[in-house]
C-alpha cells in the first residue's frame, strides 16, 4: 500500500518525505497541517490541473475523542493525538477487509491514511498498553460532503446519482458542493440533500468528505480503488464511493417544464471542448440536418457557443438549424430536450444532460469507448476506424491541447475515429428510435 510520509525528526522539525511511490498505509506528521493532494480533473476542462479541485478539508479534524484525540474522516481517515504522559499508538484497520492497514507509534502530531476515497474505518488508539479510544465509521445522522469539480457539466451529472446511493445506503446528512449552474437542476429534486457552492461550504462541520474526479495520474490508487478509464467516467463515483457502481440518470427539476414548440423537433448539440469529441466527418451535420428536416423536424440547436476551436480550427453552428444557442440556464436546455423526439449530439455535457431527461439520446463519438459513457442503444462508433484513445490508459489526456489526437496526430490519420462516422450510419441509428418510423416514412415518400 502507498503512502505520502512525514516523520518527526530528534528535534521535533517536520521532515517532508512526499512519495506517492512509498511502501506504507498511512502519514505520520508533527502538526496536524494537510499536504497538498495531486489535483483532480474533469473530462471537459481545459485548464491546468496543478490547482486543487476542491475546497481544502478543515486543519484539525473535526471530530473530538478522548485525552485531546482529534479524528475524522475527511480526505481519509485523519487521526491528531496531543502530547501526554505516555506515547500514542495508533491503528487504522479496513472493517470490511480485515486488514491492519497502519499502525505507529508518536508522542504527538497526525496519521493520515494514504487512502482518500470511501473505506469503512476501524480507528483504536492505546497509551501505556491500555485501549483509549476506539471508533468504527458510521456516517448515519452525520455531516458528509461529497465535492464535485467545477468546469464540467457531463461527470457531475454522471456522478452525482452515486452520492445520492450513498446518502441512502449510509443514512447520512448530505451535502453537495458544486457549481452553482448545476444546483438548481437538483435542489427540488432531491430535498433531502443540501447544495452549496465551493465557496459556502465550511469544512469544520463534516465527519467525513469525499471528492469526485477523474485521476488520470493516479497509479497507486490513493483517490480511485481503480482506473476510472476501467470502468467508466460515470461508474468511478460508484468505486470512490464504495456504492453499487450501477447506473442511473438523476432526477431534475424544471421550474418550467412546458412544451417550447408545438410542432415536432429535434434537438441537436454539434459542439465540444476538445476536437477529439466533434463529429469530424466534413459533410455530417449538414446532412443530417437535411435528413431531419425531410423527416418533417425543425432541428434546434443549443449549444453554448455557435463557433468554438482554436488557431486555425473552429467549429460553426450548422447550415439550416434553428439557433437557440447563447449562455442560457441549463434548466433551460433541459425544457428543449425534454420535449423534443430525439437529441444528436457527442460524447459531451449536453448528452449527459439528454439522458436526464429520458429523451432518446443519438451519441456520436470514436475518441472514447462506449462503456466510458452511459448506455444508449443509439451510439454510433465506427470500429474500422482508430478509436477509444481516451479510454486507453497509455495515452494521458491532454486537456490543453485542443487538438488531441495521441496516436495520430499531424498525419492524414487524426480524428479518423469520428471523420469516418458516415451520415448513413447516423441515419440507420436514428431510424431504428422508436416514433421516427411516421417521420421516416414522410421522409422516403
Amino acid at each position: 500500500m502507498n503512502v505520502a510520509v512525514l516523520r518527526t525528526s530528534s528535534t521535533g522539525d517536520v521532515q517532508p518525505e512526499f512519495d506517492i511511490g512509498a511502501t506504507a498505509d498511512a502519514e505520520i506528521s508533527s502538526s496536524a497541517t494537510v499536504p497538498e493532494e495531486p489535483a483532480a480533473s474533469s473530462s471537459s476542462n481545459t485548464g491546468s490541473t496543478s490547482k486543487r479541485a476542491y475546497p481544502l478539508p478543515a486543519e484539525v479534524p473535526t471530530q473530538p475523542g478522548l485525552k485531546g484525540l482529534h479524528f475524522d474522516f475527511n480526505d481519509g481517515c485523519r487521526v491528531v493525538v496531543q502530547e501526554s504522559e505516555h506515547a500514542w499508538r495508533v491503528r487504522l484497520s479496513d472493517l470490511d477487509t480485515g486488514n491492519t492497514l497502519f499502525e505507529t507509534e508518536l508522542k504527538a502530531g497526525r496519521v493520515n491514511s494514504s487512502k482518500r476515497y470511501y473505506v469503512r474505518f476501524h480507528v483504536e488508539a492505546w497509551q501505556n498498553g491500555e485501549s483509549v479510544f476506539v471508533h468504527e465509521f458510521s456516517a448515519a445522522d452525520r455531516n458528509v460532503l461529497i465535492q464535485f469539480p467545477l468546469g464540467t457539466l457531463g461527470d457531475t451529472l454522471g456522478w452525482f446519482p452515486y452520492a445520492v446511493k450513498f446518502q441512502e445506503r449510509h443514512k447520512c446528512r448530505l451535502t453537495c458542493g458544486m457549481s452553482d449552474k448545476l444546483i438548481p437542476l437538483f435542489r427540488d429534486a432531491y430535498p433531502d440533500i443540501t447544495f452549496l457552492t465551493h465557496e459556502e461550504i465550511a469544512p469544520e462541520n463534516y465527519y467525513a468528505t469525499y471528492n469526485m474526479g477523474l485521476f488520470f495520474d493516479d497509479k497507486d490508487n490513493l483517490h480511485q480503488p481503480c482506473d476510472f478509464r476501467h470502468v467508466g467516467l460515470h461508474r468511478t463515483a460508484g468505486y470512490i464511493l464504495g456504492v453499487d457502481p450501477t447506473e442511473a440518470p438523476p432526477r431534475i427539476a424544471l421550474a418550467d417544464d412546458t412544451r417550447p414548440i408545438a410542432e415536432p423537433y429535434v434537438v441537436i448539440a454539434t459542439q465540444s471542448t476538445t476536437q477529439a469529441k466533434y463529429w469530424n466527418n466534413p459533410t455530417g451535420w449538414h446532412d443530417i440536418v437535411a435528413f431531419l428536416k425531410d423527416a418533417g423536424y425543425r432541428v434546434i440547436c443549443i449549444d453554448q457557443k455557435r463557433v468554438h476551436g482554436t488557431g486555425l480550427v473552429w467549429n460553426h453552428l450548422p447550415h439550416g438549424v434553428e439557433d437557440e444557442t447563447g449562455d442560457r440556464p441549463l434548466a433551460e436546455r433541459a425544457r428543449w430536450i425534454k420535449h423534443a423526439d430525439l437529441f444528436v449530439g457527442l460524447a459531451s455535457g449536453l448528452s449527459w444532460l439528454a439522458w436526464c431527461t429520458g429523451t432518446p439520446v443519438v451519441m456520436i463519438s470514436g475518441f472514447s469507448h462506449p462503456t466510458t459513457e452511459f448506455y444508449t442503444p443509439y451510439r454510433v462508433i465506427n470500429y474500422h476506424a482508430c478509436n477509444s484513445c481516451w479510454s486507453d490508459p497509455k495515452h494521458r489526456f491532454d486537456h490543453s491541447d485542443f487538438l488531441w489526437c495521441p496516436r495520430h496526430k499531424d498525419t492524414p490519420r487524426q480524428f479518423e475515429c469520428t471523420r469516418l462516422i458516415t451520415t448513413e450510419q447516423v441515419k440507420s441509428i436514428i431510424r431504428l428510435i422508436p416514433g421516427f418510423a411516421r417521420s421516416r416514412q414522410t421522409s422516403e415518400q
